[in-house]
């Protein structure tokens, strides 16, 4: 699956959900238990299919990570991915190009089958095989080949260094399979999953084709490693916005609701905390989600630098995040994220406040005449088109441009829109695959990137980038630095903003807090239930 794809997902799945939770068409599958005294949380992340070979969106990678283990895992606030399955993991050589893991002893599946080297082997050749157009495939490319060696060693040779691998094989497209369940050349179905995480699944509820409705989860028997449960029944509940979200958690039909709510809403729950008012709490944390203002560098009006860095001059961040979205984002200078190893702030380095002389300036040089015509095109928004009109507002006051917004409200019509070069300025949000600058900067500015942007600079997509993968402590962000001030001087997309994550809850829900930060792992096992006084 292409960076585009995921980002088409992503975008579909995480702003507004895809599922039709509340169909009477529902049907249940998978034999499990009732979901008394369960822990219930809502969300917006709707999706399809939970096969780790066919499932690249975030809707379904909530629930991999808590029912499936990898070699390798994100623990909570961390930058760097520790062993899970595995016992320990290293490259052998300082070229990056051999990786061998020892795993745990005493791993189980859910259905009492031994985890071993073999199904890790399976797990990585499988993914491959497969390569579903809807997968993470691509995330395992630079694998040449993976053997076992006795039940609890792996080695795997690439074909070129890529010290990112670890993060890589520490998000959902590591998770590890039963190779006596899993068929080695097709996805298995959502009923039949069977993982070695601290959950199981007892029961799916799905929509026919149109998504999940319901998944329940129980603590897994066998599992084996360092997560302890604050819970022993945990249910995802899927919604189609964060207006219905808001309902079932006013109704108590959820006990917590993910990143989902509106703006506003969000806000407003939190401000009736702080007031000693509310009967519902709000757990703020770090998120590595972000949003751009992307341009088609073909395009003859934003082809031309100097307008991309006058638009890049003017864009007041500081009030999107507070009049637009209640100051649940926080503004963003760089395409790598704060939190992220590597991160900077080059494109407030490099244009300062915004200014419209400064921006009066570029456009003067450049001998482009003003005010400029440009199209800004959305799709989606959790602020709705507030976000595009304040945009607008911003570069319409400059004098320097008249902006024309337009609205392409089918997500698969969007996304070709801009693959087709339709669109000159367009707003974009991007949802990392794992917690790494590198899946910032490839993804985004290589080649034109997902954002298909047409815009391509060598130092970044044959030195620099070639060089920083070969780089296994991710902790040195030297080159990072380099490919970020060089996307701020040409700006073929313009940071706006950081999300921050808002998971509101009951006042008896525990451990929240715990579990929201840039890695993007939900921790199902972190949340309790205050006993009752």
């Amino acid at each position: 699956m292409t960076s585009a794809h995921r980002l088409a997902v992503l975008a579909c799945a995480t702003l507004v959900a895809t599922t039709a939770a509340g169909c009477a068409s529902a049907k249940k599958a998978v034999t499990g238990s009732d979901d008394k005294g369960a822990i219930t949380m809502g969300s917006t992340s709707g999706t399809t299919v939970l096969d780790p070979a066919g499932a690249y969106d975030a809707g379904s990678w909530l629930i991999l990570n808590n029912t499936f283990q990898s070699l390798l895992k994100f623990p909570a606030g961390a930058t760097s991915p520790m062993p899970d399955a595995a016992e320990s993991c290293a490259f052998t050589g300082a070229d990056a190009l051999v990786y061998k893991c020892e795993l745990r002893s005493g791993l189980k599946f859910s259905n009492g089958h031994p985890l071993t080297a073999e199904d890790v082997v399976f797990s990585i050749r499988r993914m491959q095989k497969i390569n579903d157009e809807n997968g993470p495939s691509a995330l395992l490319s630079t694998i040449k080949s993976v053997e076992a060696k006795g039940a609890a060693e792996v080695t795997i040779q690439l074909t070129t260094p890529d010290a990112v691998l670890p993060a890589k094989l520490a998000s959902a497209a590591g998770s590890i399979v039963d190779h006596q369940v899993f068929p080695a050349d097709a996805l298995l179905a959502n009923d039949k999953l069977v993982g070695s995480g601290p959950y199981k699944i007892d029961s799916i509820e799905a929509n026919g084709d149109a998504g999940l409705r319901k998944v329940a989860l129980s603590a897994n028997g066998e599992y084996h490693g360092d997560a302890k449960l604050q819970n022993n029944k945990f249910v995802l509940r899927y919604f189609d916005d964060g207006a219905q979200l808001k309902t079932a958690l006013e109704q108590g039909e959820i006990d917590l609701a993910d990143n989902g709510l509106d703006p506003a809403t969000a806000a407003k729950l939190k401000d009736d905390q702080l007031a000693g008012t509310g009967k519902i709490k709000i757990a703020e944390g770090e998120s590595a989600e972000t949003r751009f203002l992307a341009f088609n560098t073909k395009d003859a009006v934003t082809g031309n630098p100097a307008v991309r860095q006058a638009v890049a001059q003017l864009v007041d961040r500081k009030v999107l995040a507070r009049d637009v979205y209640a100051r649940t984002v926080q503004p963003l200078y760089s395409v790598v994220p704060a939190g992220i190893n590597g991160h900077n702030t080059s494109f407030f380095d490099h244009y300062g406040e915004p200014d419209v002389a400064k921006a009066k300036k570029l456009l003067t040089a450049a001998k482009v005449a003003t005010p400029v015509k440009l199209s800004l095109t959305w799709s989606r928004a959790r602020a709705g088109e507030a976000e595009a009109k304040e945009l607008k507002k911003q570069l319409d006051a400059s004098g320097l441009f008249q902006v024309t917004v337009q609205q392409e409200s089918d997500w698969t019509a969007y996304q070709q829109g801009w693959i087709d070069g339709k669109y000159q300025a367009y707003v974009v949000g991007w949802t990392p695959d794992y917690a790494d600058a590198d899946n910032f900067v490839t993804p985004l500015v290589v080649e034109g990137g997902a954002f298909h942007t047409g815009w391509d600079d060598p130092r970044i997509s044959q030195k620099l980038v070639p060089e920083s993968i070969k780089q296994t402590d991710r902790t040195a962000g030297g080159a990072y630095a380099q490919m970020q001030n060089l996307v701020a001087d040409a700006a073929p997309l313009v940071p706006l903003f950081q999300n921050k994550a808002f998971y509101a809850s009951g006042t008896d829900i525990t451990g929240v807090d715990g579990t929201v930060d840039t890695t993007g792992v939900f921790r199902f096992w972190e949340i309790g239930r205050a006993a009752k006084k």
